[in-house]
C-alpha cells in the first residue's frame, strides 16, 4: 500500500498548503462586517481603558479573587453567574446558527475579526490581490524584503498590543504599563503577553483559514444544529447553470447560458478558498463575501442580484421556508428565561454573606448564671465595593442572649472577618434538646445588606 501510494501522488493523504489571497470586495454584507470588526476591535482595545469611581471598570483580578464589572464586584462565591453566562452562550449558539446558520464564524469570531485586521494590514502595504500575489512570486529584491519587513513589523507591533491589551484585564492597564516601561514585568505577565501576542501573530497573520478548517471544531457538528430552514449562503445552480462566458449586454438564454460567467470572482473573495457552486460545504464560514462579489458581477453585466444569497434549503428546492419554527420559539424562550433570572438575581444580588459554624468540640455547658450555653464562629464576608460596621442579632428561642467579644464589627471591603459568638438561653425555654436559631446581621449604613443563617442550639431540653 506504501508503495502505491508513492507511485500515484493524487492519493497522498495530505495536500500541500496553498496560500490564499481574498480579493477584496464592497457591498451591503462587507459594510456591515466592518462594523462589526471594528466595534469589536474597539470593544477589545477600549473597555481596558475605561475607569468606575478610582479602578478600571473591567477587571478580573485574580490574585484578589475579585472581578470587577463595572459597578459590580463579584467573588468566587458569585461562580454562579459564570456558569449561567456559559450554558447561555451554549443556547445561544444554538438559536443563531439554527437560524442565521453560521453568522458567528463571519462576522463574530475572534479568529474572523483579527485575520480581517491583518488582511487589511496586509493590503495597505502590499497592495491588492495581484499585487500580493505577484510580490510572493517575485524572487527575492531589496524591495521585496523590504516591503515585507514593514508588513512583519506593523504585525509583531500590533500582536504585542493586543497581548498587552488581554493581560490588561488581569492586571490594571496604568500598573501594567508602568511595570513595561520600569522593566518591572512579573514572569506571568511577560509570559502571556509574548504568549497571547505569538498566538495572534500565528493564527491571524499566517494560519488564517486552517484554523477554521482544521483546528475549529465548530464547522465539525453545525450540522447537528442546521435543518432545512436554516438561513444559508447558496448559489442557485437553476439559474446560474450552464455558466460560461459572454459579452456584456449578450442575451444568456440565446446561447444556452445561465447568469453565471463563470469569472470566479466569488472564488477570489472567498477568505477560505472554496467555490460556493459546487454547494453547501463546511469550510463556508457565512461571511457573505461571495453574495457581494457575486452581485457586482450582475450588475455590470445587468442581470438580477442574488445568484448567491442568503437563502434556506427549503427556498432552493421550491418549498415554503419558515424561520420562526418551533425549535426556535424554545431556543428563544430558554434564553429569555435565563436571562431574565440572571438579571434579576443580580439587580438584587446583596453583596454579603454570612457562615455559621457551631462549636462540635463542647456540645454545651453551663454559665454560672445557670444558663445553656453554645459557641459558634462566625465568617462574615463583605463583598461590597466599600467598609461596613454590622449589626448581628439572634433569635429563636424565648429570653435568648448573644454575647460578642466585639463591641463593633467592622469589615473592610472584599475580606472575611471572623468572630466568636456566645449564644446563652434558659434550658426552661427550651422544647427540645436541639432548637433552630437564626442569626441576623445588617449593615448600620445601608438598609439593603441584610442577610441571616440559621444555626442548631443544643441543650439538656426539659425532662
Amino acid at each position: 500500500m506504501s508503495t502505491q501510494a508513492t507511485e500515484n501522488p493524487d492519493k497522498a493523504l495530505y495536500a500541500a498548503h496553498k496560500k490564499i489571497y481574498p480579493r477584496e470586495v464592497t457591498g451591503k454584507f462587507s459594510r456591515l462586517r466592518v462594523i462589526a470588526f471594528i466595534s469589536l476591535l474597539g470593544i477589545y482595545y477600549v473597555m481596558p481603558l475605561l475607569r468606575w469611581d478610582d479602578r478600571q471598570a473591567l477587571l478580573f483580578d485574580l490574585p484578589a479573587r475579585k472581578f470587577y464589572l463595572f459597578g459590580l464586584t463579584l467573588w468566587p462565591q458569585d461562580f454562579i453567574y459564570l456558569a449561567a453566562l456559559l450554558i447561555m452562550a451554549g443556547l445561544a449558539l444554538f438559536f443563531f446558527t439554527a437560524l442565521f446558520g453560521r453568522i458567528w464564524c463571519g462576522y463574530a469570531c475572534p479568529q474572523t475579526v483579527w485575520t480581517e485586521a491583518y488582511l487589511w494590514m496586509e493590503r495597505k502595504i502590499e497592495g491588492n490581490r495581484s499585487r500580493r500575489m505577484k510580490l510572493d512570486k517575485a524572487p527575492n529584491s531589496a524591495a521585496k524584503i523590504r516591503t515585507k519587513v514593514v508588513k512583519h513589523t506593523v504585525w509583531i507591533l500590533f500582536s504585542l498590543w493586543t497581548g498587552f491589551t488581554f493581560v490588561a484585564y488581569f492586571t490594571p492597564i496604568d500598573e501594567l504599563a508602568n511595570k513595561l516601561l520600569t522593566g518591572n514585568l512579573g514572569p506571568w505577565e511577560t509570559f502571556w503577553i509574548l504568549f497571547y501576542s505569538f498566538a495572534t501573530y500565528g493564527n491571524a497573520g499566517f494560519m488564517r483559514e486552517q484554523v477554521c478548517l482544521y483546528m475549529c471544531p465548530y464547522a465539525r457538528f453545525q450540522s447537528a444544529m442546521f435543518d432545512s430552514d436554516t438561513l444559508i449562503v447558496a448559489y442557485h445552480p437553476e439559474r446560474g447553470e450552464p455558466r460560461g462566458s459572454r459579452r456584456r449586454g449578450s442575451d444568456p438564454r440565446e446561447q444556452g447560458l445561465g447568469d453565471c460567467i463563470d469569472c470566479n470572482v466569488c472564488v477570489q473573495v472567498c477568505p477560505t478558498g472554496i467555490d460556493i457552486r459546487d454547494g453547501l460545504q463546511y469550510e463556508c464560514i457565512a461571511c457573505s463575501a461571495c453574495i457581494d462579489g457575486c452581485d457586482e458581477i450582475m450588475d455590470k453585466m445587468n442581470y438580477p442580484r442574488g445568484l448567491i444569497r442568503y437563502t434556506t434549503e427549503n427556498s432552493t428546492l421550491g418549498q415554503p421556508q419558515n424561520l420562526l419554527r418551533p425549535r426556535i420559539m424554545v431556543y428563544a424562550a430558554i434564553l429569555l428565561i435565563l436571562l431574565g433570572s440572571l438579571l434579576t438575581h443580580m439587580l438584587y444580588r446583596i453583596p454579603l454573606e454570612l457562615d455559621v459554624i457551631r462549636d462540635r468540640n463542647t456540645l454545651y455547658r453551663e454559665t454560672r448564671e445557670g444558663l445553656i450555653e453554645n459557641v459558634y464562629t462566625l465568617k462574615i464576608l463583605n463583598m461590597d465595593s466599600k467598609s461596613h460596621q454590622y449589626i448581628l442579632s439572634a433569635d429563636g428561642i424565648d429570653g435568648l442572649k448573644l454575647v460578642l467579644d466585639e463591641p463593633v464589627i467592622e469589615v473592610p471591603a472584599g475580606t472575611v472577618h471572623q468572630l466568636i459568638a456566645r449564644i446563652q438561653a434558659d434550658e426552661f425555654n427550651m422544647e427540645n434538646r436541639s432548637e433552630t436559631i437564626t442569626f441576623r446581621l445588617q449593615a448600620r449604613d445601608a438598609n439593603h445588606l441584610l442577610t441571616s443563617e440559621e444555626a442548631r442550639f443544643v441543650g439538656p431540653g426539659k425532662n
